[in-house]
């Protein structure tokens, strides 16, 4: 079976059909199409050469037509995660504007290469005509890629008798809006969050304005040291919105506060909502009335269940959970480095502080990796006898030296840690040291035959040490443990804890170069189930 990157799926099904049939559809398409699926409604589509080629059909923006965009989203995001489905609102009309037509042909920003159907056909014979039919009629609504190929998806059983709408409700309008707010973090751009981004276009006739979480707004989230950057957010989000419903106007925001401009915009007229974010609005709205403006319209969309949630995570579809599930995984390929053998495979461990380093270096030597801890390597470089041990004295004065000829590092390190030249001096003299003792152990390793070989190096990334390895994995916790972490090991004090900290780079930082990320935040089983993990992929990607 031929598999392509992006496709369209047109179907031509009655939309209560449709909804009965979504998995088994999504299934079908989810074998052909690998990266970005969109999917268009026309219900009721003639494909035979007697008939002329339609426009899209405009078809109005029930609760039916939103719970089945729930359930397509949904059922995609619990079988098929890979699948980035954008489901097509462009045609779906609010009261006020179902006569309007669309008259041009809609760019995407992905355009497909195949598009696919359920049409059911009458005459099998004619199948080569109508495939070429349905490519005419997908080009003729949106931009595609030239060649376009056309599949017809296995035939369903037809679901007779089941084709009436359970809930009356279903079937009426939704409301429309001229200016509707939604607001939220958008990171990761999951089902959840595409639901609710489709209820919002489904409502606004004019303009949706989004805000958009940055700022101290993230500083609750679980694991925000994961959340893609603003500008990422916000660029994937404008990419979704033009696609699914490009004639609206998009205003997006930057959101630093809890209520942003939809306080003090007097245009709005409906705020959107999850189940818990309901309080939100209902504080907006509070704001609103001592700003002496108009309540709005509170529209809000319920939670949809993580079928594949496990013990630590929550029960909805969320950005935290995506995030949590990241560690472990490879979050950016090896780059390659024909200056390194492939064996053994050499990872750079690193992380500051208080991260949980030992712990997870623990663990995959339990493993079967073979360890080198730069650290201890590092307090080599230290004693009396080594070229960087005269340097130091020579550098720092005599009254770091204790009475067995020693240096005392406590008291070196309150002379550096206060002051960034004297760290940088120190660190020009220790770590080209560390990093011909961490060659001669990686050369043991080899020597050994050892595999997979892993360093643990507090300052990898500050030193420079990453062209070393073939895959940097870093490990971190929230600042704020970090720093009880070591004024419990360390007994130090906060001030001289944080310093400490400061001299070394952000997990932000560090993240941004890291292959794998793993979190120690947790209880040690959690970590050692993302250890284990990491082991077990990066198994299936290096060179044997």
């Amino acid at each position: 079976m031929a598999v392509f990157r992006t496709g369209i799926l047109v179907l031509t099904s009655p939309l209560p059909l449709v909804a009965l049939r979504v998995a088994p559809v999504l299934a079908s398409a989810a074998q052909i199409v690998k990266e970005v699926l969109y999917v268009h409604f026309h219900p009721g589509l003639r494909l035979s050469d007697s008939c002329p080629l339609p426009k899209p059909l405009n078809i109005p923006a029930s609760y039916e037509v939103s719970q089945l965009i729930t359930n397509l989203y949904t059922i995609g995001s619990d079988v098929w995660d890979h699948l980035d489905i954008r489901i097509l609102l462009s045609n779906i009309k609010s009261s006020s504007s179902i006569q309007q037509s669309i008259s041009s042909v809609q760019n995407l920003s992905q355009p497909p290469e195949v598009v696919l159907t359920d049409y059911k056909m009458s005459d099998i014979n004619q199948s080569h005509q109508i495939q070429k039919r349905l490519a005419e009629y997908a080009c003729g609504c949106f931009t595609c890629r030239p060649n376009l190929t056309a599949m017809f998806l296995p035939p369903k059983a037809d679901c007779t008798g089941k084709q009436e709408i359970a809930d009356t409700m279903l079937s009426k309008q939704m409301p429309g809006y001229s200016d509707v707010v939604v607001g939220g973090t958008f990171d990761k751009l999951h089902a959840a969050h595409r639901i609710l981004l489709s209820a919002s276009c489904l409502l606004a006739e004019q303009r949706l304005l989004i805000g958009v979480a940055d700022g101290e707004l993230l500083n609750n989230k679980v694991l925000k040291e994961l959340i893609d950057p603003y500008q990422w957010r916000i660029e994937r989000l404008r990419e979704f919105l033009l696609d699914v419903k490009p004639l609206l106007q998009y205003d997006l925001v930057s959101l630093e506060n809890p209520y942003g401009p939809s306080v003090n915009d007097a245009k709005l007229d409906c705020i959107v909502v999850s189940e818990e974010t309901r309080s939100g609005g209902e504080a907006v709205n509070r704001k609103r009335l001592e700003n002496g403006l108009q309540e709005l319209i509170i529209h809000e969309i319920r939670l949809v269940k993580d079928t594949q949630h496990t013990v630590n995570e929550e029960e909805k579809i969320s950005s935290s959970t995506l995030r949590k599930r990241l560690l472990g995984s490879l979050l950016v390929p090896p780059k390659s480095n024909p200056r390194i053998a492939s064996t053994p495979y050499l990872i750079g461990l690193t992380g500051s502080t208080g991260s949980g380093k030992s712990s997870v270096l623990k663990i995959l030597h339990k493993l079967g990796a073979h360890c080198i801890d730069a650290d201890k390597l590092g307090h080599e470089t230290y004693q009396p006898g080594t070229l960087s041990y005269h340097r130091i004295i020579q550098e720092f004065g005599q009254d770091i030296v204790q009475t067995d000829g020693t240096i005392n590092r406590s008291v070196l390190g309150k002379k550096v840690f206060r002051d960034e030249e004297k760290l940088k001096r120190l660190s020009a003299i220790v770590w080209p040291e560390i990093a011909k003792l961490m060659e001669q152990k990686i050369a043991e390793a080899v020597a050994e035959g050892a595999t997979v070989c892993v360093v643990d190096a507090a300052v990898l990334m500050e030193a420079g040490w990453a062209d070393m390895f073939h895959e940097i994995w870093v490990t971190f916790v929230p600042e704020e443990e970090a720093l009880q972490r070591i004024m419990r090991r360390d007994n130090l004090s906060e001030e001289d804890a944080k310093q400490r900290l400061e001299s070394q780079w952000t997990n932000t930082q560090r993240i941004h170069h890291a292959n794998v990320v793993l979190c120690t935040l947790w209880e040690p089983e959690v970590t050692e189930k993302q250890v284990r993990k990491a082991w077990q992929l990066l198994a299936k990607r290096r060179p044997t």
